[in-house]
């Protein structure tokens, strides 16, 4: 920061507010656009793939917490 900057008459926090809410804008592209037409076709979608990605996440997880099964686990006994 600048040393010319005078900050001793500044008043800490003057335009905090903890309980605001942010709208920030989101441009989509033209593409994408003609497909979502409002925020809240963009918001059911986006809440869509979170559902999906939730479940493809629970799903994996419990996929590599699973033993081998008993058929592969013989047919690796048998190779050996």
């Amino acid at each position: 920061m600048k040393k010319e900057y005078d900050f001793s008459k500044g008043e800490r926090g003057k335009f905090y507010h903890p309980d605001a809410e942010l709208s920030i804008p989101i441009y989509l592209e033209p593409d994408v656009a003609k497909v979502f037409r409002s925020s809240a076709a963009v918001s059911q979608a986006l809440r869509s793939l979170l559902r999906i990605s939730a479940t493809t996440r629970r799903l994996a997880k419990t996929a590599r917490g699973r033993a081998a099964s008993p058929r592969r686990s013989a047919q690796r006994r048998a190779a050996e």
